[in-house]
């Protein structure tokens, strides 16, 4: 945002007040034509330098806008890039179904 004032500032505090009375609603997109979705998801191969881990992570965005995103060491080592990736585009189709 370009020359943000006081006024946007009180705004966003105004939109946090909102999103922390109402815990349990989510978000509405309204129609109009089509709404794409995207997920990008991306993995490291044993990026840890302590235990060779992998690290995956993905996020989620409808219109645009990001409305998900999480990140997580995995818990086993991984054998390939290939498994690593695999279980990455994993947990993000699922967030998306």
């Amino acid at each position: 945002m370009d020359k943000p004032r006081s006024v946007h500032w009180e705004d966003a505090l105004r939109i946090l007040k909102y999103i922390k009375a109402s815990p349990g609603k989510g978000l509405l997109f309204k129609r109009h034509g089509h709404v794409e979705i995207e997920v990008c998801s991306h993995a490291d191969y044993a990026g840890s330098k302590d235990d060779r881990k992998s690290t995956f992570g993905y996020c989620t965005y409808v219109g645009g806008n990001l409305v998900t995103w999480h990140s997580k060491k995995q818990t086993t080592v991984a054998r390939s890039s290939t498994l690593t990736e695999y279980r990455a585009m994993t947990h993000a189709t699922s967030e998306v179904l």
